[in-house]
């Protein structure tokens, strides 16, 4: 069975690259809508339905969001459609600190450009492309007009939100800080990913940390969060260039969780300090 699927996959290979645009205008646009589940652990037991009803419709616009991905051959930008608060009728501001920005990737250059705002400061994350190990499995499904084949992955847990935070990341920290003073060697949270990409579009995009398939990957699921592409519009009338943000201080993304960090566990000892 594996071995037809080879087979199949590779005629699909030569079929498909007789079709790919010769032309550097060559592009599109991917639509993709993501949802979480919301967690609230042992907090959550002592919750009644009502009142988690009323906690997810607060944090819904974090949980469920919509993204645009536009690509050329080589290069795509991934963007986050804005959303308006439901309860406060205003822009998550809180959570816009930890959000994914503009982020542009570079598969030819390995490069990733991502910008990002912080407590007000712009920061212009460079780094290479988060590098992923994908097992090629022999499933396939449709997702829209699209036949998709299945890959699965495991990345280092850090590497997929490393704009994000939580006070669990830096209580995880400082456990590996006392961990490697008596020698320990601490051990790397990793997430299983599982993705579906398509042939039919010879790029290899994705959405947000996700790329380097043979094809555009339309659906991804890692921990508890989905995503999935809506809608793909080919070659638009109306030619978009795609080019990488330039705007904030220049900082790599292990720097930059480091910045976030410190700030956060500067706040939480200020706070530390005025209750005493």
């Amino acid at each position: 069975m594996k071995s037809l699927f080879g087979l199949s996959l590779a005629i699909c290979f030569v079929l498909l690259a007789s079709f790919t645009p010769a032309n550097d205008d060559f592009q599109g646009k991917a639509y993709y809508y993501s949802k979480s589940k919301m967690e609230l652990g042992n907090w959550g037991a002592r919750m009644s339905e009502a009142q988690k009803k009323q906690v997810y419709e607060r944090l819904k616009n974090r949980l469920n969001k919509t993204y645009v991905l536009t690509f050329n051959k080589t290069e795509s930008m991934f963007k986050e459609e804005d959303q308006v608060d439901a309860i406060a009728g205003a822009t998550d501001s809180w959570g816009n600190n930890f959000s994914r920005g503009d982020q542009y990737k570079n598969v030819k250059e390995n490069l990733l450009v991502q910008s990002q705002e912080f407590y007000g400061k712009k920061f212009l994350v460079k780094d290479k492309l988060q590098a992923i190990d994908w097992k090629m499995g022999s499933e396939s499904k449709q997702i829209g007009q699209y036949t998709c084949f299945k890959a699965t992955a495991s990345i280092p847990t850090d590497e997929l939100a490393w704009y994000d935070f939580s006070w669990g990341d830096l209580r995880r920290e400082e456990a590996s800080d006392t961990a490697d003073a008596s020698n320990e060697a601490p051990a790397i949270p990793m997430t299983e990913v599982e993705a579906w990409y398509t042939l039919q579009v010879p790029v290899s995009h994705g959405p947000g940390e996700y790329w380097g398939l043979p094809g555009l990957i339309l659906e991804v699921s890692a921990g508890n969060t989905t995503m999935l592409c809506s809608k793909i519009v080919m070659n638009p009338e109306e030619t978009i260039k795609i080019e990488a943000p330039d705007k904030g201080k220049e900082i790599t993304k292990t720097d930059y969780q480091s910045t976030i960090r410190s700030k956060m566990k500067e706040m939480r000892d200020n706070r530390g300090r005025r209750r005493n």
